[in-house]
Parts: structure tokens; sequence; C-alpha cells
């Protein structure tokens, strides 16, 4: 029975112990090749990971090194002027200057820097020096008081010095022939993207959405009054009336003194304009083109016309120089006004310190973008015609 069972079990080991021979075994320098392959592998591997490790800790240790390096920011580095605040305003100004200019006297301003500086001053950094407190508040204290006034390159229209006066009357004179002309006068249309809230105000009869720049300009193409609030499809004569200027010159405020005296008939100081607005002694306007016009007339048309154009050259030169002002303002339409004034404000800067203007900029700048007039027939003194009859007889001997 054992030997039967050895027998029958025989085969079974015979089968599983010769299994591994029938399998090919590897050459040895085949299996050397492969073996040193894979320690190869495994030690480029370790290699790159250990170079990327030294990357790392080079490249963090390179910017620890530069954070701890004090080193100047080109954003930082435009030098500003500070001349004028320095030595001008805390040199020279008299009491009567920080009056005009910030409202209040130079002990108040100082007194007010006292009390405000526990809570405004700064710390000069290793970026910039800090603004001084007596800057701050000085900023603060200018904008108010000189918004839409213009003080920084010209005092307010109305409120203008009598030698300044003179000056833009005489410069009317020399320049265009035109007596007692203190300012032209005239509205520009300044693109705008609409509110959502009665848009088709906006829309005026050139086809496109506006606000009107109402503008008084002097002979130097200096803007002396603006008011940017009304929507493009109103008439000049009706943001004229409801302008600040309007209420100035109606109460006495402005436009007075100064008067010439012309066949012992009286000529006071006045603006000019075009057809759409109101004839008045202290405004005066072309006789209307659609009626029967004497020499005489249409002289003093012409003088007017040839005075006027300073207020269309002024808006082109404006535009051309801010070129924003030409296509539409794609912001919220309160914030439209300030935009616009900023640029009459640098134009003016431009203008009044002679800075070159090149004709090419005209390019593309429409100048008879102006609101379109009809006449108005509106008299607003009674004395109003006689003054212009007085006009006409001075230019009638002119060549």
């Amino acid at each position: 029975m054992a030997a039967d069972g050895m027998s029958l079990l025989l085969p079974y080991f015979l089968t599983t112990r010769s299994t591994p021979t029938i399998l090919k075994v590897p050459d040895s320098k085949e299996k050397k090749k492969k073996i040193l392959a894979m320690r190869m592998h495994r030690v480029l591997k370790r290699h790159r990971l250990s170079r990327k490790r030294n990357y790392i800790v080079l490249f963090s240790l390179w910017c620890s090194i530069l954070a701890t390096v004090p080193r100047p920011r080109s954003i930082w580095c435009v030098e500003r002027s500070q001349h004028w605040w320095d030595y001008v305003v805390m040199s020279t100004f008299k009491n009567k200057d920080w009056l005009e200019n910030f409202r209040l006297s130079k002990s108040t301003f100082m007194h007010l820097c006292d009390q405000l500086r526990p809570y405004i001053q700064h710390q000069d950094t290793r970026f910039r020096k800090c603004i001084s407190v007596e800057r701050r508040v000085g900023i603060t204290l200018w904008c108010p008081a000189t918004c839409g006034e213009y003080r920084s390159i010209g005092h307010l229209f109305g409120v203008a010095r009598v030698d300044e006066v003179k000056a833009v009357v005489n410069g009317f004179k020399i320049k265009f022939g035109m007596i007692q002309c203190l300012g032209s006068i005239d509205g520009s249309h300044i693109p705008v993207m609409p509110p959502a809230l009665n848009h088709t105000d906006y829309y005026n009869r050139k086809g496109y959405y506006s606000m009107i720049l109402q503008a008084v300009v002097d002979h130097n193409y200096v803007f002396r009054d603006i008011n940017i609030r009304w929507p493009g499809s109103v008439h000049d004569a009706r943001v004229f009336v409801n302008s600040s200027l309007y209420h100035k010159a109606i109460n006495r405020e402005i436009l007075t003194g100064n008067e010439l005296k012309i066949d012992d008939k009286v000529v006071p100081l006045f603006l000019i304009g075009d057809s759409a607005y109101p004839l008045s002694s202290w405004l005066m306007k072309p006789f209307a083109h659609n009626t029967e016009l004497n020499d005489s007339e249409r002289k003093y048309n012409y003088y007017l016309s040839k005075s006027r154009i300073v207020v269309e050259n002024a808006f082109g030169r404006l535009k051309a120089r801010w070129r924003r002002l030409l296509k539409r303002n794609d912001m919220m339409i309160d914030n439209v006004p300030y935009v616009v004034s900023a640029c009459c404000i640098l134009h003016n800067v431009c203008e009044v310190h002679g800075e070159a203007f090149i004709e090419s900029w005209m390019q593309g700048v429409d100048t008879s973008n102006q609101p379109t007039t009809s006449q108005s027939r509106t008299v607003l003194n009674n004395n109003a015609k006689e003054i212009r009859n007085t006009l006409v007889d001075y230019f009638k001997n002119m060549p």
C-alpha cells in the first residue's frame, strides 16, 4: 500500500518540482544590465528630486534676501514739485491771500492743523515720505473753496480784479475790434452714456446722447465760467437762465463798473452770444439774418461774430487736448461734470502757461459741435436795444 501510495504521489511531486526547471533562466550579463539600469534610474530620480529641492531652497533664500534689502520702487520715485506750497503759500501768502484762497487766516489754519494732527499724522516709510498735516489740510480746504472757480489758474469770472477785467476788455478790442466785451458765451455737446431713467432727455438734435457744457471764454481761449449739468436736449437759452452766471448778472454781482461813454450814451461791460441767447444790457447778440439789415447792422454782426468765434475755438482746443471729451464717456452720468470740469482746468493751465498746441490734434474735432440754436426774441431789459444801437453806430465808422 505504501509503495502504491508513493507511486501515486510521485507524479505530483515530480510535476510541482519540475515547474521552475521549465522557466528560462536569464543570462548573467543581461541580468546585471537590468539591475544596473534600475539602479541608475533610481539614482537619477533621487538626483532630480534633490535638485528640485535645492532650487526651491535657493529660491526661498533669494526671496528672503530681497525682502530684507531696502530698494526703491519705481512707482514711488516720481518727483513732485512742492515749490508752490512750501515757498509761495507758506512763505509769501499774506492774510488776505489766505482768506481769499482758503477762506480762513493762517493762524486759524495752523490751529486747525494742530487740532487734527493726532488723527491724520502719518509716518514716513522706506517707500516714500508722508504728506504733511499742513498739506493735507490745505488740500482739503482748497477743494471746496475753489470748486468750479479755478483760483488755481485765475479768479472767478465774476470777482476778477479790475486790472484783470481791463486786460480781457483790451484783449478783445486789440484782437477782434470789439469794445467792452468781457467774454464770449456758447454751449457744446459732451457725448455721454445716458442713465436708464429719463434717457431720452439726453438725446440731442444731432442724434446722440450728450450733456451741454456752457462756457464763457476770454480772448485767450481761457474758460472764465462753466456750467455742465443739463441734458443734451435742453435749449441753450434754458441752460443759460438756470445758470449761476445768469442770476449773478441780473443781480448785478458781476459785469458792473468800467462803463464806456459813446456819444453821451453809456455802454456797460457785456458778454457776446449767438442768436439763441436773449438780448440784454450785459449780453449782446447779432441781428437776425432772416431780416433785412443795413450796412451798419451787417458790420456790427461781422465784428460780433468775429469776436464770438473765440469760444468755438476754445471748445475745439479743449477737446483736441483731452480727446476723451470727443467720444462717449462710459461712466455714471453724475461723474461726467467732474471729468469735464477737470479737463477745463487743465486746458486753462495749458493756455495760461503758453503750452504748445499742435494743430494736427484738431484732426477729427468738429468745432461746429455746438447745440442747434433757434432764434430767441427775448429782451431782458429796456435799454438792451439802445446799447446795441450805440454799438451799431460805433462800428459804422470802423473799416
